[in-house]
């Protein structure tokens, strides 16, 4: 004997052949279909995407440790401000993170004043 849901699946599926005509159902169908497809393919491109965006990183963050970073990777503040002293010809021998900043300040002032 059939229950309830099965008496309201029945109704909706006779209102849909009454609206739409027997012709318009397969069109529905294969429209649904294709929403499912690309649902389905939008779903595995994200799952892909992510996978790869872990694996690169883990690679990337892997091959700097092992190896020597490439010129593409971000430089340190120390590595920028020796650099930087090296560059304005600051011997930075013996000398601290701040000593040389103070005397990167004042060639700054001293080059930019000329």
């Amino acid at each position: 004997m059939l229950e309830g849901w099965e008496w309201i699946i029945i109704g909706v599926v006779a209102i849909v052949i009454i609206m739409w005509g027997p012709a318009k159902i397969p069109e529905f169908a294969k429209a649904l279909g294709r929403a499912k497809g690309e649902f389905s393919k939008a779903q595995k491109e994200f799952t892909d995407a992510a996978m790869n965006t872990t694996s690169t990183t883990t690679t990337t963050s892997s091959f700097v440790d092992s190896r020597q970073a490439p010129a593409t990777t971000i430089k340190s503040k120390d590595e920028m401000l020796l650099e930087t002293a090296q560059k304005l010809g600051i011997p930075t021998d013996g000398k601290t993170r701040e000593q040389i900043s103070e005397e990167i300040s004042i060639k700054v002032k001293l080059l930019s004043a000329s």
